[in-house]
């Protein structure tokens, strides 16, 4: 190789030619570092560049997605209302096939219970009993049974109570439920 640059710098001495060689190198590696210097320099703004767009990136797809989360939800929300009604519904006509009462049905009877249970407490203290409507129980039949406040009590004489009478137990609507008639589907 040494061969060569001789033959290539012809009538150039030695040290002329390694001067030549040295000023090359070090313009070379000058070159070098100011590319370096450069490339950091660019780089780190090239690389602020980046980090910012994709925060921009970032926040634009965060609220798609948060968009797109929230209609999915609803979506899922209105789904499963559905489908709990439904599910109420199927529940509620199996137990009245079963002839389970509704629970309109246990507030009604409660109701009558409660009026009947102060109708039979008056009477064994001696007072008039309040009038009440008796009207039969049906399963279509969702009106309310009147109460005493509704029609005027019919004023008697008050008996006198003897020593012997005893107080009557109260009525639970358990009891109710065990005096209605059976259906003929059980």
């Amino acid at each position: 190789m040494g061969k060569k640059l001789k033959e290539l710098a012809g009538d150039v001495t030695e040290s002329q030619l390694a001067s030549t060689v040295k000023e090359s190198a070090q313009q070379i590696w000058l070159a070098g570092l100011g590319a370096f210097a450069k490339a950091q320099e660019e780089g780190g703004k090239v690389f602020d560049a980046l980090v910012k767009e994709g925060e921009s990136i970032q926040s634009k797809t965060r609220k798609m997605t948060d968009e797109r989360i929230a209609q999915v939800a609803g979506k899922a929300a209105g789904t499963w209302d559905r489908l709990e009604q439904v599910f109420e519904d199927r529940v509620a006509r199996a137990l009245g096939s079963l002839g389970v009462p509704s629970k309109q049905d246990i507030d009604r009877l409660s109701k009558r219970v409660v009026d009947l249970s102060a109708a039979v407490q008056a009477l064994t203290e001696g007072k008039a009993a309040p009038k009440i409507a008796v009207k039969p129980v049906a399963k279509e039949d969702h009106a309310p049974v009147e109460s005493a406040e509704s029609k005027p009590a019919v004023a008697k004489p008050a008996a006198r109570r003897s020593a012997a009478a005893k107080p009557v137990p109260p009525v639970t609507p358990a009891d109710v439920l065990n005096t209605l008639p059976k259906t003929g589907d059980e």
